[in-house]
Order: structure tokens, then sequence, then C-alpha cells
């Protein structure tokens, strides 16, 4: 499942992601925010950070300027 489309926007599961990163959330706590499998959100995660739109903290996820621009 990809977060960017080929166009450049973001899928709607991206946009979600990003929605539940309104505070820095571990992986376990987005995934039960959004109501996706774990391993999808890791996926996610990865391609989301590749894309400097979140950066990770830790053990957790926030979004970055980059990420609250894109939303």
């Amino acid at each position: 499942m990809a977060c960017v489309n080929p166009d450049g926007t973001l899928s709607e599961s991206a946009k979600a992601l990003l929605r539940a990163l309104a505070k820095p959330t571990a992986a376990e706590e987005i995934a039960s925010q959004v109501g996706q499998p774990l391993f999808k959100v890791r996926s996610s995660l990865r391609e989301l950070t590749a894309a400097g739109l979140i950066k990770e903290a830790g053990e957790k996820f926030l979004i970055t300027e980059s990420g609250k621009t894109r939303l």
C-alpha cells in the first residue's frame, strides 16, 4: 500500500496516519487509531519517514512541518 500516489498526492491511509500524529505516537497506538494491522502501519511509517513527512523520536513518530503542509 503506497502512501504517496504516482502523481505526488497522499493516499487516504497516509492522511489518516499523519492526522494520528498530532502528538508523538508509537506505531502500536497508530495502528489502533487508524484500524490497520501493525505491519502495514510500520511499512507506511517507513515510507512517510523517507519522504520527510514524519520523523522518529525514540520509539514514537511525529509529523514534520512538511507533513503538516501536505495535509
